[in-house]
């Protein structure tokens, strides 16, 4: 290649003509020949790219990338037109890169790159140039900016967008399907040469996809890929730039293609027929087998729904589909029975639910197979021939009454005896029995309709040879009523007459009620019982319509001589036996008013009408006097228990002897002392009194002196215990406990056997037996020794 020289020229406008220098390169850097690029500085820099006479001029250098020789990359030159060659002009280049990628000779003007350059990381590079008077440095040219612009060579492969790309197509897709597209993208120049031009080719995955080589849209490229034989597909995709010419440089990407399922196969039954066997005792809804249909399809596309179209089981059996295992399974729809039938024959169908059209040409979505069901037989418990049964008894039958009978028998063909027995659960009172042998029911105990009038019973049948095998039956037995109660009043009637009522007057309407049930209506009749009838100071009429009216037969009444009448009434019924009942209604004579209203039915109303009697204000006053008296009492004897000194003996005596009739509080009991006091005896309160007592008389209390710090607690113990012993006020609180006397009022008296010594002769120990068990213990042990001196 021919060396070519560009020279850069900046025009500087004086006074003087215009002049232009060529200026020859003085060193050469390794690399492609190239022609000599002088920048030459004028005194106008305004004029960017013009004709002059012995050359063009422009602001840029071009360099290429990616520079590889040993020397630093030559650039260009820069020279002025006031440069004279003598070295008085210094060069100066600022600017991107300055100083550090570019270098300039400051007396020649050569400029070099140091540094490989590339253009995907900074494509152009922006400079400014100026030439300045090396001894004054003051710049002879304004400065000028020119551009350094990095050519492109082809450094960057292709590189896809994804590493890897995922993409799902449906199975037996037609050819030229879309699967996916994929893009690659090159760093070189585009519009540089064809650096940046990819092409795409597939390296695997042919002949079942495509690829545009320009697009990178992959399809389809084989017809009727079936899912079922190979869901997972792994396509190679090339990008190579260059326009795909040798020498280009390339990228790889891999794409997983996945055939997702459409229901293009129907389920098959793996067999034509099933056998399956079922006792016959088998409950319903319980599952006798599990058949299933195999499909190819998956999630929805391989659901079935089972059914059940033919057979002599069609109503016995049920089929329904398990969706998690998409089974059929069969169940019963009715109890089975080997005596009546052994052997089921069904015919049973499997379809998909989810059907696409566009595969019906592949045949009918379903299948058929035939299921046997063989029934077995079981040794089954007996059968009653009712599910229940209702029984009616009247409540006047004698025992021992048949009420009704039950039956059942054994359904196997061995045709067991059985036998027959009530479940005392329900008949907790026995009122009923039954006849083992052939199951008649009859009563035990009297029947009482008006007590109970259902009868709620339970039947047990079981086999003789194994009673394991039983049932039960409900018998409902209804009791039938008998007239056997007599009607009586509704009411207990305790009415009042008027002084100065008038004969014929109604003072009363009776009613009455009846226990028994009556079919037609209960219809009673009254009437004064036959001592009274005609002595009586009251008459009595029937109204017909179970009431009757009490009327007066004289005029006046006195209840100062009778206060309270007392009127026998009979109420019969009319139904067989006729039952009768004689109630009494009492009557009370009472003072009245004008209109008859009543004001007293007393004496003693007379003369207090507004008040209370005097004998009720004495009673009150007598309550309230008993009980102040109560209290003052009780205020006394507790004051007078205070009082009661701790020691009772019959001599006064200082000796460590303690009436015990007090319980103390035990090791809870904090007030009576405090240990503090023994671990700091400094800590002694002198004036502080015990907290468990109230003293009767305030002594002055002793000085004592404190112990050193380090006593030790015995010795500070019998220091406390020589003063308390010397001191005549201080009680023996601190001292032995006896048991030797109760207190006074004790029920046992002294229970401690220190006085027996003072007895003459043998204590007789035969009342412990009369204090009950728990002193049968001590009564055993006195009562023996006893008997042993007897003996």
């Amino acid at each position: 290649m021919m060396r070519t020289y560009h020279c850069f020229w900046l025009l500087f406008w004086a006074s003087q003509s215009h002049q232009s220098f060529l200026i020859p390169l003085s060193k050469r850097t390794s690399g492609f020949p190239e022609k000599e690029k002088v920048l030459v500085l004028s005194g106008n820099s305004r004029q960017d790219l013009h004709r002059s006479k012995r050359s063009w001029m422009w602001n840029q250098f071009f360099l290429l990338e990616e520079y590889t020789g040993t020397d630093y990359q030559y650039v260009g030159k820069l020279h002025s037109d006031q440069d004279k060659g003598d070295g008085s002009l210094k060069y100066i280049l600022s600017g991107d890169g300055a100083g550090d990628l570019f270098i300039i000779n400051e007396n020649t003007g050569d400029i070099q790159a140091t540094k490989r350059l590339d253009r995907e990381e900074k494509p152009v590079y922006i400079l400014r140039a100026q030439a300045v008077n090396r001894r004054t440095g003051r710049p002879v040219e304004p400065e000028s900016e020119f551009i350094i612009k990095i050519h492109d060579i082809n450094d960057n492969e292709p590189m896809f967008t994804k590493d890897v790309y995922n993409a799902s197509i449906p199975e037996m897709s037609d050819v030229g399907t879309f699967v996916v597209q994929v893009t690659a993208t090159d760093a070189d120049d585009p519009t540089y040469g064809n650096s940046a031009k990819v092409v795409y080719s597939i390296l695997q995955g042919q002949p079942y996809f495509s690829v545009e080589s320009e697009t990178g849209i992959i399809k389809t490229a084989l017809l009727n890929m079936d899912r079922e034989n190979r869901e997972q597909y792994q396509v190679v995709i090339q990008a190579k730039d260059m326009g795909g010419q040798m020498g280009g440089l390339s990228g790889t990407t891999t794409v997983n293609i996945t055939l997702t399922d459409v229901n293009d196969n129907p389920p098959r039954f793996p067999q034509s027929t099933y056998q399956f066997r079922a006792p016959e005792s088998m409950p319903l809804d319980s599952p006798v087998g599990r058949i299933k249909a195999n499909d190819a399809d998956v999630d929805e596309n391989a659901e079935i729904e089972y059914s059940i179209t033919e057979g002599d089981g069609y109503d016995v059996f049920g089929i329904t589909t398990d969706k998690d295992t998409q089974e059929g399974i069969i169940t019963v729809k009715k109890a089975l029975d080997f005596e009546n039938k052994n052997l089921y024959i069904l015919k049973v169908e499997a379809a998909n639910t989810h059907i696409d059209p566009r595969f019906l040409y592949l045949g009918p979505f379903k299948d058929s197979a035939t299921v046997r069901i063989q029934v077995e037989d079981v040794d089954e418990p007996p059968v009653f021939s009712r599910p229940a049964y209702i029984m009616e008894v009247k409540e006047d039958v004698p025992i021992n009454s048949v009420i009704g009978t039950v039956t059942a028998q054994d359904p196997d063909a061995a045709r067991n005896p059985v036998k027959y027995s009530v479940d005392r659960h329900t008949d907790m009172d026995r009122v009923f029995n039954i006849n083992s042998g052939n199951g008649s029911i009859f009563t035990s105990k009297p029947l009482d309709r008006e007590t109970l009038l259902w009868h709620n019973i339970t039947v047990i049948a079981a086999e003789i040879n194994n009673p394991k095998q039983s049932s039960r039956v409900p018998v409902f037995i209804k009791v039938l009523d008998v007239n056997d109660n007599a009607p009586e009043f509704a009411m207990f009637y305790e009415t009042f007459v008027c002084e100065n009522a008038k004969a014929e007057q109604l003072i009363q309407t009776l009613s009455a009620v009846d226990k028994d049930d009556s079919y037609n209506g209960h219809q009673f009749s009254f009437s004064l019982a036959p001592e009274a009838a005609s002595s009586s100071n009251f008459t009595l009429q029937d109204n017909r319509d179970n009431t009757a009216g009490i009327f007066t037969r004289k005029t006046r009444y006195n209840r100062h001589e009778t206060s309270t009448y007392f009127l026998p009434v009979v109420i019969s019924d009319n139904d067989y036996p006729i039952q009768s009942s004689t109630e009494t209604v009492t009557i009370r004579v009472c003072a009245c008013d004008h209109r008859g209203k009543m004001l007293s039915c007393n004496a003693e109303a007379l003369i207090h009408p507004t008040g209370l009697s005097t004998g009720a204000l004495i009673a009150i006053l007598l309550c309230i006097i008993i009980l102040l008296v109560t209290v003052v009492l009780f205020a006394a004897l507790r004051r007078q228990r205070k009082k009661e000194p701790l020691i009772i003996s019959k001599e006064d005596i200082r000796d460590n002897i303690v009436s015990y009739n007090d319980e103390g509080g035990g090791e809870e009991d904090t007030q009576a002392f405090d240990i503090g006091t023994l671990r700091n005896p400094e800590a002694i309160d002198d004036n502080k009194l015990r907290r468990d007592i109230v003293p009767e008389t305030l002594f002055i209390p002793r000085r004592t002196a404190i112990a050193r710090d380090n006593t030790d607690v015995r010795d500070f113990i019998n220091q406390r215990l020589k003063e308390n012993d010397t001191d005549p006020t201080a009680p023996p609180y601190d001292s032995l406990a006896t048991y030797a006397y109760e207190g006074n009022g004790s029920v046992a008296e002294s229970l401690s056997s220190l006085e027996s010594v003072t007895t003459d002769g043998d204590q007789d120990y035969d009342y412990l037996s009369d204090w009950g068990p728990r002193f049968k213990k001590l009564a055993d042990m006195y009562g023996s020794m006893d008997s042993d001196k007897d003996s």
